[in-house]
């Protein structure tokens, strides 16, 4: 049976997992760690523009920021990709009613994208490419956070797709445990977010035969990113073909972990 997730506080405000005894994101931002590592860290923008479709695979869902960060890159980028398909895996979903709860605490302070966009603009990692664009995704998030709640699918296991943008954003929601979602799942994605509690809270996320599960929907020339640079987790994806460097975190963290796919598998199709 599916257990949904509890929203809880950190003594700093941040949202918290009792379950795991960890937080969703640090306090300095689930957005701007979005920007960082996930987006940056796949060189996104510049390799779904021009594209018919791009597919990116997320083995955490957890508050959505991670997808609402690419929704917003998206739209507010003239080259983009025709459709954009978001698939994520999550064992353990938040009500509708908490979700709208952690993101009216991103819209309060806790995640500032006016912040978030200056910072990435001084690193070279900022999402849209222009003052305007960036202005777009700052104020997108509360609107596309309100959009994902009102869409927000009963908490059944199994899959769940919603579409948004009239079908060119499909979001597609694991719920279940990652290694039996996973099985079921025809698709092969382009990218890869590997988020989620750190291996030490949740090692069965991280473990080497899930990484190994996650391998096998790699397209060709795939890429992937992550903040944890866990030896375990690097070994893991090395095994399953994966050309990994460490690259700079973000904010406090001093490295996050970038792989790009040198053994590809079959192509997406999409």
């Amino acid at each position: 049976m599916l257990e949904p997730a509890t929203l809880c506080l950190a003594p700093d405000g941040t949202p918290f997992s009792e379950a795991y005894g960890d937080v969703y994101h640090t306090r300095t931002g689930g957005l701007g760690q979005a920007c960082h590592v996930f987006l940056g860290g796949n060189d996104l923008p510049r390799r779904w523009q021009g594209r018919d479709g791009f597919v990116i695979l997320e083995t955490g869902f957890g508050l959505g920021l991670n997808f609402l960060a690419t929704w917003a890159t998206w739209r507010a980028d003239p080259e983009r990709s025709q459709t954009l398909h978001f698939i994520s895996c999550e064992k353990h979903p938040f009500l509708r009613d908490d979700l709208q709860r952690a993101h009216a605490l991103a819209e309060t302070g806790h995640t500032d994208p006016d912040a978030i966009q200056s910072e990435a603009a001084q690193d070279g990692t900022a999402p849209p490419e222009s003052s305007r664009a960036e202005t777009q995704f700052a104020q997108a998030i509360p609107n596309l956070a309100d959009t994902l709640c009102l869409h927000w699918p009963t908490l059944t296991e199994g899959r769940h797709d919603i579409a948004f943008e009239e079908g060119r954003v499909r979001l597609t929601l694991l719920f279940g445990d990652a290694s039996d979602t996973l099985q079921h799942l025809p698709e092969l994605a382009d990218a890869f977010f590997l988020d989620g509690f750190s291996p030490a809270k949740n090692p069965e996320l991280w473990s080497a035969e899930l990484l190994a599960l996650v391998s096998q929907h790699a397209a060709p020339a795939a890429s992937l990113a992550t903040w944890s640079v866990a030896s375990g987790v690097r070994h893991a994806l090395a095994d399953q073909g994966w050309q990994l460097k460490k690259t700079p975190g973000f904010r406090g963290k001093r490295e996050m972990l970038q792989g790009r796919r040198s053994e590809p598998n079959e192509p997406s199709g999409e």
